[in-house]
């Protein structure tokens, strides 16, 4: 009851705000959507190529034609949104990025398409009325987003849960402000539960002190393939798009009316052959996101910088730690941050940290960050679940570019929203922002570049524009993939949720397995569904290199990097085949794939928690224990076991395991690489499982399985015999 009465209260606290916001939200709401009734309608009459051009097609018509309109630098979000917002209005259009398509900051997000909930509250707190615009415009966007790309995108419920009274009228106000900014696009209604209700939904949660939560929708989404599915529409709608086309620098001519010098087009530089050739173009758009200031002192070296980075790491743990259908929000972390805790692929993603960094192509989680967001968790959870570091099955960091505004009178105040600038030579930089709020960007860049530039266009037609894939894609589709090709239901989920309707594309190349079912569909690797079709698919999709597909392409990477290092050898070959690569740069390509894992997807940070962890915190009986099972492989008592002493202990108690196994096995505890376990090392490894910094040993796992094995046989003689009565 009393629950009951302190919602109703905070009805009557916060009426006046809901009613000034929901008047204002109206207003807005009618005027966008008749905008966007126009933008519909004309989209529907540009035409679409039905066969996607190869990369080396779109090279070809970047080296041939003689002036582009646009070109845009930068293969993020808003540099494919900018490429097809302008290919949509007619207008002939480049995209160039330098690595591939959502290789920085575009595939390292949350997975989140949100207005921002915090920024709603400063907007309420500070009567800030372009806060308050930015929220609305990124809830406008979200519902466009979700409508654009239903198979990589869906609402998510996120819970925030409540440990104390008086925060429960506080945060529902502002969950309720919320759904009335968004109006006729809110998702679903936000609702309060009870202290039961909420651990029915999340189990997980801390009990102790839990007064109750308020549930609240967001969207959530599959980033890279999100951004690469706007790259993949752009090209269809014309635009010259290629991955790993690098701009070396920016062409000027003098302007015959102004006598100034102008930007006309760029140098660019094919990565993969070397190549050199020049772009020409009316208007150069630079879309580059961290990169900003990088390509504006390409134009001027002598202009300010405008980029502020900051460093955002997120962790990937098992799908255990969370309900599948339900996030969870930490409002205020320790250093004032908001925390999500998210179910994603199967798996839970934790994050964002919030630190300055440096601008770099290769950003390394460290463990400070993903101690801080495990400590967070725990937080949250209940006693009975143990955070583990061992848990953590990848980390990365990505770079948000927040920016400052050049033309405001404050220099020193970080703009939130995003921010297009226009140099005395003509090069249009958009900068800032966020990922739902993408089409936005792209629309108020092109209108920028439309003006300055004197290009011939109508307005934007990205509104309601489905993405590649999103066309004829149904909840159901799954089912026909299932019954046409005989694919597992699993994967016919994924192929699904991935491609859309083109996962009938991937179907068709899948190979056969050999077995009654499933009939096609051969797994890179057991645990995730993703077939080796995908990498000969993704190679139509402009994938050049290894990590293109486990980080891009699909997402092994991001949610288990030992999973990911473990296909990369069949990855490697099947890319060799439709690529005509040499035995030579099949290595490069595994040792540069291993390297990414290692250094930027968490793998080096997993592994230094056995290798730093020199210190064996054992009591002497565990000590003796662990020796004991150590010297039941080592018969020989040489200090160490290799592959031959486990395959002895294994073949005596009828256990076979492929010698390439067992090598992978013996590979992730042998710290010193010299092709053994040594006792000490073994003892390290048994006193980190004990303190969680490491989990999933096979080792461990194998060895005391087979001590177990062993210790039954022995006991049968003596049963047999009537021993002990």
């Amino acid at each position: 009851m009393a629950f009951r009465k302190a919602v109703k209260g905070t009805a009557l606290i916060g009426g006046g705000a809901i009613a000034t916001v929901f008047g204002l939200s109206q207003f807005s709401q009618y005027r966008n959507k008749h905008g966007a009734l126009v933008e519909v309608q004309a989209a529907e009459v540009v035409p679409v190529k039905n066969h996607l051009p190869t990369r080396e097609q779109q090279i070809l018509a970047l080296q041939t034609n003689s002036e582009f309109d646009v070109i845009v630098i930068g293969g993020g979000a808003t540099g494919c949104g900018c490429a097809l917002d302008a290919a949509t209005r007619g207008l002939k259009t480049a995209l160039l990025e330098r690595y591939d398509f959502s290789s920085g900051t575009s595939s390292r997000s949350t997975k989140l398409i949100h207005g921002g909930v915090r920024y709603l509250q400063k907007a309420i707190m500070k009567l800030d009325f372009e806060q308050y615009r930015m929220v609305k415009e990124a809830l406008e966007e979200r519902a466009h987003l979700l409508q654009s790309a239903p198979h990589l995108s869906a609402p998510l419920p996120i819970m925030l849960p409540i440990y104390k009274w008086w925060q429960l009228p506080y945060y529902w106000i502002g969950i309720k402000l919320y759904d009335l900014v968004a109006g006729s696009q809110c998702l679903k209604r936000s609702y309060v539960l009870t202290k039961s209700r909420a651990l029915e939904l999340f189990p997980m949660l801390r009990k102790d002190k839990l007064v109750g939560a308020i549930v609240y929708y967001d969207g959530q989404h599959n980033d890279a393939r999100m951004n690469l599915a706007i790259a993949l529409t752009a090209a269809r709608y014309g635009a010259a798009t290629a991955n790993y086309a690098e701009v070396r620098g920016l062409l000027k001519s003098t302007d015959p009316a102004s006598g100034k010098l102008r930007v006309c087009g760029v140098r660019c530089r094919d990565v993969l052959t070397g190549k050199e050739f020049d772009v020409r173009a009316k208007c150069v758009i630079n879309a580059t996101g961290p990169f900003t200031d990088s390509v504006r002192k390409m134009d001027d070296e002598e202009v300010p910088n405008i980029c502020q980075p900051s460093a955002g790491v997120h962790i990937v743990m098992p799908g255990y730690y969370s309900p599948d259908n339900m996030g969870l929000l930490d409002p205020a972390t320790s250093d004032g941050r908001v925390i999500f805790f998210l179910p994603w692929e199967k798996m839970t993603i934790a994050g964002t940290t919030d630190s300055p960094t440096d601008v770099t192509s290769h950003p390394i989680p460290t463990e400070e960050d993903i101690n801080f967001i495990l400590s967070e968790v725990r937080n949250y959870l209940g006693a009975d679940v143990e955070v583990r570091r061992g848990d953590v099955l990848a980390a990365w960091s990505g770079i948000r570019p927040l920016v400052t505004d050049p033309n405001s009178k404050d220099t020193q105040s970080i703009s939130r929203n995003h921010v297009v600038t226009i140099s005395d030579s003509g090069l249009v930089t958009i900068a800032g922002g966020k990922w739902t709020t993408y089409r936005a960007m792209a629309r108020d860049t092109i209108d920028a570049a439309i003006q300055e530039h004197n290009l011939k266009a109508g307005s934007s037609k990205t509104m309601g524009l489905r993405l590649e894939g999103g066309q004829d894609w149904s909840p159901t589709l799954y089912i026909r993939l299932v019954q046409d090709y005989g694919l597992e239901s699993e994967v016919a989920q994924h192929l699904a949720s991935t491609y859309g309707d083109k996962a009938f594309e991937v179907a068709k190349i899948a190979q056969v397995t050999g077995k009654r079912w499933p009939i096609v569909g051969k797994r890179l690797v057991s645990e995730f569904p993703y077939i080796e079709a995908e990498v000969v698919y993704g190679v139509k999709e402009y994938a050049r290199t290894a990590v293109d597909i486990i980080s891009r392409r699909t997402r092994l990477a991001f949610l288990n990097v030992q999973a990911a290092e473990e296909a990369l050898p069949r990855i490697v070959d099947i890319m060799g085949k439709e690529l005509n690569w040499s035995e030579q740069k099949k290595k490069e390509e595994l040792e540069t794939a291993r390297k990414f894992l290692y250094y930027e997807m968490g793998y080096k940070v997993k592994t230094d928690q056995l290798t730093d962890s020199s210190e064996i915190s054992l009591v002497p009986s565990d000590i003796e224990r662990y020796k004991k099972r150590f010297h039941m492989f080592d018969k020989d008592k040489k200090g160490f076991i290799t592959i031959l002493d486990v395959q002895r202990v294994l073949e005596s108690i009828s256990v076979q395991i492929a010698e390439n196994t067992l090598h992978e096995i013996l590979n992730e505890v042998d710290l010193n690489k010299n092709g053994q376990v040594e006792l000490n090392e073994f003892l390290q490894l048994m006193s980190a499982i004990q303190k969680g910094h490491v989990s999933g040993s096979r080792l461990a796992v194998l060895m005391k399985s087979a001590e177990e094995n062993l210790r039954r046989r022995a006991a049968i003689p003596v049963d047999r015999s009537g021993g002990g009565v």
